[in-house]
């Protein structure tokens, strides 16, 4: 039976445009699960413990901005394990697709949940024979915004002839963890062609701009759905 796994992560809310929070960002992570990714996750945990890293999570924001569990990290420390869990997902045969949307585009949140609900649909009817060549379609999420769970429910209802959900926590799978990876990166890249500069906190961990995009925007284009 072919199994296709659906990972999701969100960045952003569905509140008003402000400058600390300029988009809304959904990344999908499509995990064909003929593909045994375990090598690559003992691979990756032992990468991790060897930097002396416990926390089954790893939450890229934060760790850019050395908050939380990141306070006391050097900048080398940090990128390291952004490093690793950046090439865990080159390493796993995964697929992704973001969609991100600039708040101040929409004058009321309905707009923007129609417009992502739109854009969600036409991508999997886009992608019908992908979809429909697996068995078995499930959908990880943690449920963290209502209002994104019931999206995702409606446009897999419309378009795939059954699906099942599991409600996924950060701490349980890894992928959960890349998709929240892609987000960051997806926003940063998205800042970039907009003009705007990496941050002191970004500096520190990713040195320079033209940097960055070697070691991480260049490689990304091969996980592009």
């Amino acid at each position: 039976m072919k199994e296709l796994s659906i990972f999701i992560d969100e960045s952003g809310d569905f509140g008003g445009f402000q400058k600390h929070s300029p988009y809304y960002i959904v990344t999908a992570v499509f995990h064909n699960q003929s593909n045994d990714i375990n090598p690559e996750l003992e691979k990756l945990n032992r990468e991790l413990s060897n930097l002396g890293y416990k926390n089954p999570i790893i939450h890229t924001r934060p760790l850019i901005r050395r908050e939380d569990d990141y306070s006391e990290m050097t900048p080398n420390e940090r990128r390291a394990i952004f490093t690793k869990l950046f090439f865990f997902a080159m390493r796993c045969g995964i697929k992704y697709k973001t969609f991100l949307y600039s708040k101040k585009e929409f004058s009321d949140v309905y707009k923007l949940q129609a417009r992502i609900a739109k854009d969600m649909s036409q991508f999997m009817k886009d992608n019908m024979g992908y979809f429909y060549s697996f068995d078995r379609v499930i959908l990880y999420y943690d449920n963290g915004q209502h209002e994104l769970s019931r999206i995702l429910n409606i446009v897999l209802a419309t378009v795939l002839p059954d699906y099942d959900t599991r409600e996924a926590m950060q701490k349980d799978y890894r992928l959960s963890q890349v998709a929240d990876l892609l987000c960051t990166l997806e926003q940063m890249k998205q800042n970039f062609a907009n003009g705007i500069h990496l941050s002191n906190s970004e500096m520190l961990v990713f040195h320079n701009a033209r940097q960055f995009k070697k070691d991480f925007l260049k490689p990304l284009k091969n996980l592009e759905f």
